[in-house]
């Protein structure tokens, strides 16, 4: 498939890594774009042999500066809630895919940009990475999920001061808060992405898939729930091969060879 705002590639085999490639426009998300990762979502969720997804932006200057204002200004309430709702389905997608996406955030992930970024399950940072929630200095709140996600991430009284002030942080506060996981210099992000997905990819990708539906549906669930959630989807793992050659793998000391079913 072809695009005209994003790139997804195949580096290596079962990780995949797409770019927002706006350069020009600091990699900001307006319609077309919205509808470009859509599609990849899609495509990605349609693989089978898919393992990891890594999101980045091109250029040195912004993992996603934003939404496009210049798209936005002049909407009616009505073209705002559909954009909003564009936003939020793409946003949604990516955090069901059923394998671990990871944002390599390079510059700035800004509005949109952050919330792309907390779709994804976690953040790489770049050193020179800048996070804000900077909408209500335009006269708006966030729409794509970043009142959600953010509070979720870092706690309520840590998003409100930074959705309502509109303060960015950079790479070590979004660390110190959780809302980054790792930091490395910015020459390095992209090969220690990549380290971390193969990491991922070794393992068995049903159980990797299992976990990730455990956390996702578990955290609305209250701890009872979530507990049963987990033993059942611990049992169900005992109908695939992988964990048939896991167990056998470790007790006959060798490396396993997962096949994903």
């Amino acid at each position: 498939m072809t695009f005209q705002n994003i790139l997804l590639e195949q580096p290596e085999v079962g990780i995949h890594l797409l770019t927002l490639n706006r350069p020009k426009a600091l990699n900001a998300l307006n319609s077309l774009t919205l509808d470009e990762l859509a599609q990849a979502a899609a495509q990605i969720a349609a693989d089978e042999a898919a393992r990891v997804l890594l999101v980045t932006g091109a250029g040195d200057k912004a993992f996603v500066a934003g939404a496009d204002i210049a798209e936005m200004q002049n909407y009616t309430p009505e073209q705002a809630r559909a954009f909003s709702e564009k936003g939020m389905r793409v946003m949604h997608a990516l955090e069901a895919l059923p394998v671990p996406v990871i944002a390599l955030v390079n510059g700035y992930a800004l509005g949109g940009g952050c919330e792309l970024a907390m779709a994804c399950d976690w953040i790489l940072a770049s050193d020179n990475a800048v996070f804000g929630q900077p909408e209500v200095a335009l006269g708006i709140p966030p729409g794509f999920g970043g009142t959600q996600r953010l509070t979720r991430r870092v706690g309520r009284a840590m998003a409100l001061e930074l959705l309502t002030t509109a303060r960015q942080i950079k790479a070590d506060e979004a660390l110190r808060i959780g809302l980054a996981n790792h930091v490395y210099p910015t020459a390095e992000l992209k090969v220690r992405g990549l380290e971390m997905a193969r990491t991922i990819a070794a393992k068995g990708p049903v159980a990797v898939s299992l976990a990730k539906q455990a956390v996702q549906c578990g955290q609305s669930l209250d701890l009872a729930s979530a507990c049963e959630l987990e033993t059942n989807v611990f049992a169900r793992a005992f109908a695939t091969r992988d964990q048939k050659e896991g167990m056998r793998a470790f007790l006959e000391k060798r490396a396993a060879k997962f096949l994903g079913k």
